[in-house]
């Protein structure tokens, strides 16, 4: 293999690439990044659950398939200076050079590498930007616990020409609503797709004007259940999550025996201040009179802080504590000026919102801790 191609393009492949090398590969050759040269120069990582490719123009002087270290080759390419990169294969190496820096890197049995999973067909498509705010809205509320693996998934329900995606932890609860332009008519499925997986994907594919959905499920009759994402010369597969996902209309109020509306961000900085003596897990309380809310933290013979700020309230009086940083994720995840908070109860979950239209496409439910106040 030899060829010539330019630094900025390069890296961008190698760095979306590199996104699907394991951590901790099972076999050597899972660590390679996989290079095929010939019209473009296509490279690929998998791991057996999740795919990443990348393709970039390029003239190659002699095509060729290479395997080498993936996370090597992404140090490498970041750290070379803005100039055209020559690749070359000889026997058992590859040789990089770009300016006056020359890099040779040990090939890995390409032979070995393990076939990537087709692309399924497209089922739709949705645009770049909208896509990615709206996993970055959801993918706040995805579990961490590997033990409860369908909570660190994102579930993507489709329903016609309507997108929603739903992500929960047990402590909050995060669903957005969005239109999307579907192949066919009537499709109505739901799947469960790794949270970190699909926030990764849909930030990276921003450089393009849309996003292209592909999915295969058991039911229609794929052996695994798999979904892909493709835009602006890259894509990625990634397996789908099995197990019972929380019936969420449980979790959303219906009703409501109280509305505060604060501006967004003087909000976001007061809990930030207040929050900076409340111990780990503590709470921080918020107590909601008719034209002001009370910012308090700590207790006792703790560090204790407290602020007040202006507010639009409408019901009775009410105290009612939170996690701080799981109400500043809400807060930070509204697209608008105005953070509206509904209650119910002081033990019961909150709903946050942008302030706007009765129904939002956006919606944050958090449960307040109990035990405080």
């Amino acid at each position: 293999m030899k060829l010539e191609v330019e630094r900025d393009p390069l890296a961008e492949a190698v760095a979306w690439t590199a996104r699907a090398l394991p951590a901790r590969p099972t076999a050597p050759v899972l660590a390679g990044m996989r290079l095929q040269a010939g019209s473009e120069l296509i490279l690929s990582t998998f791991d057996y659950e999740v795919s990443a490719q990348a393709t970039i123009p390029v003239a190659a002087d002699e095509p060729g398939t290479v395997l080498v270290s993936g996370r090597l080759l992404a140090e490498i390419v970041r750290s070379l200076p803005a100039k055209p990169v020559d690749l070359s294969t000889d026997g058992t190496r590859t040789t990089l050079r770009c300016g006056s820096a020359t890099f040779t890197l040990m090939l890995l049995p390409v032979e070995e590498y393990p076939t990537l999973p087709d692309m399924p067909q497209t089922t739709g498509k949705v645009g770049a930007d909208a896509f990615a705010s709206a996993i970055g809205q959801v993918a706040i509320a995805a579990g961490r616990d590997d033990t409860l693996p369908a909570l660190t998934g994102i579930r993507m329900e489709i329903n016609g020409d309507m997108l929603t995606l739903i992500a929960t932890d047990r402590y909050r609860l995060a669903v957005r609503e969005l239109r999307w332009n579907p192949v066919g008519t009537g499709l109505d499925t739901a799947v469960l797709i790794p949270a970190r997986v699909l926030s990764d994907t849909a930030r990276a594919l921003t450089n393009g004007a849309e996003v292209s959905v592909a999915l295969a499920t058991a039911d229609s009759g794929a052996a695994d259940g798999i979904i892909g994402f493709e835009g602006a010369g890259r894509r990625t597969t990634t397996r789908l999550l099995s197990g019972e996902y929380p019936r969420i209309q449980q979790l959303l109020p219906s009703e409501f025996s109280a509305v505060a509306e604060l501006p967004t961000a003087p909000f976001a900085d007061a809990v930030k201040r207040v929050a900076l003596v409340a111990e780990r897990n503590s709470p921080i309380r918020l107590t909601f009179t008719a034209s002001e809310v009370l910012l308090e933290a700590g207790t006792g013979d703790e560090a204790q802080a407290s602020e007040a700020m202006g507010t639009s309230y409408d019901g009775e009086d009410m105290q009612i504590a939170f996690n701080p940083q799981y109400l500043l994720d809400g807060v930070g995840a509204i697209d608008s000026d105005i953070a509206r908070i509904s209650f119910t109860t002081p033990t019961r979950p909150a709903v946050i919102t942008g302030k706007g239209e009765p129904q939002p496409d956006y919606r944050y439910v958090l449960m307040p801790i109990r035990s405080a106040g």
